[in-house]
């Protein structure tokens, strides 16, 4: 006889249609059969599933307290009997993916069901791939269609049992899980093999590829903080209001400069936050939360700073690149340099 898999589908707040940051608090909601991209994910999951229930919940409400968001979605979801469980996808929205990546694992603990989502290469909800499936995906939704089909293709196999839990198909990133091979040379004699060809300056290759993390040594600290001259560099990516020199709010390749001459504290009417990774709703209601002039004017009237430089450089450090972030630290240090500042307050959301 047919079996029509149950799935649940979870969404956050813009995708389910409750609208966008200012409904980022929204609290764990159901809603019966599917919901916004998930009638397309239905359409691809064709007569083989249903989704039988979406629950949704805001990012700024999961972000602020995982468990307890996850405890009240898992009392929506079971409801549902799912058989599948399916998250997003989430793109590289960064709060989206670390949701979807951490109620998918929720579900798979508690339900013993397996959970798809699908994200960026740079999605920070990548951390969850060790017990969430997920499919890679586009940077932003324009590539919906194509990663609601990988979801659901990926989907279907897992519930058929076709894909081993072990395994590392190209359709969803490396899980990070080993297996064992047999070899011919034993492990101790291919450690001795690398390492001699190291020493001898001969070329070779690791079994186990570990990643590169640059050594800054820190600076000196700051003998008499009443004598230097502070500057202010912020990733948050406040800018004028209506970001007149289109910095991107994503993946920045440079930076602005703005100038804090004559200003006591940045005004809300002047000032805006242009960023892609988090809800800028209380940066645009004071900007001094994010760039503390204001504080930092009062230090220097009790003279406990010599002073602050009349310049603000910003940019937005939302999933920027390495190379990229590297040449506008190097940019933004050298201006330092030049412009004699002692040392810099860096800030980010």
């Amino acid at each position: 006889m047919f079996r029509r898999y149950r799935v649940v589908h979870y969404l956050n707040q813009f995708f389910a249609g409750f609208g966008g940051e200012n409904h980022a608090s929204l609290e764990p909601v159901s809603i019966p059969g599917p919901a916004g991209p998930g009638r397309l994910l239905q359409d691809a999951l064709g007569e083989e599933a249903e989704i039988v229930l979406t629950v949704a919940c805001g990012d700024d409400r999961y972000s602020a307290d995982p468990d307890a968001a996850a405890q009240e979605l898992m009392k929506l979801i079971q409801p549902g009997r799912p058989d599948l469980f399916i998250a997003g996808p989430a793109f590289n929205a960064g709060r989206y993916g670390e949701a979807c990546g951490h109620i998918g694992r929720e579900v798979g603990r508690t339900l013993g069901i397996p959970a798809v989502s699908g994200m960026a290469d740079e999605n920070p909800g990548l951390a969850y791939r060790k017990d969430v499936y997920i499919v890679p995906t586009s940077e932003s939704a324009r590539g919906m269609n194509a990663a609601l089909g990988g979801i659901s293709r990926l989907g279907l196999k897992l519930v058929h049992g076709e894909v081993s839990r072990r395994g590392e198909p190209a359709e969803f990133f490396s899980r990070g899980l080993r297996k064992n091979v047999r070899t011919e040379r034993i492990g101790a004699q291919r450690a001795l093999d690398v390492l001699l060809a190291k020493i001898q300056g001969r070329p070779y290759d690791t079994e186990l590829e570990l990643p590169k993390f640059d050594r800054v040594p820190p600076a000196p600290p700051i003998k008499e903080l009443a004598k230097a001259r502070i500057a202010v560099v912020t990733t948050g990516g406040l800018v004028p209001k209506g970001n007149p020199d289109g910095l991107p709010s994503t993946k920045a390749s440079t930076y602005a400069r703005y100038s804090l001459g004559g200003l006591e504290r940045l005004d809300a009417k002047a000032y805006e936050a242009h960023h892609g990774g988090y809800s800028t709703q209380e940066v645009n209601q004071d900007p001094n939360r994010l760039v503390p002039l204001d504080i930092l004017r009062e230090r220097e009237r009790e003279g406990r700073i010599a002073g602050i430089l009349d310049q603000l450089y910003t940019f937005a450090g939302c999933s920027t690149y390495y190379e990229s972030a590297v040449e506008i630290g190097r940019e933004i240090a050298l201006d330092l340099r030049n412009r004699e500042a002692d040392a810099a307050l860096i800030t980010s959301a």
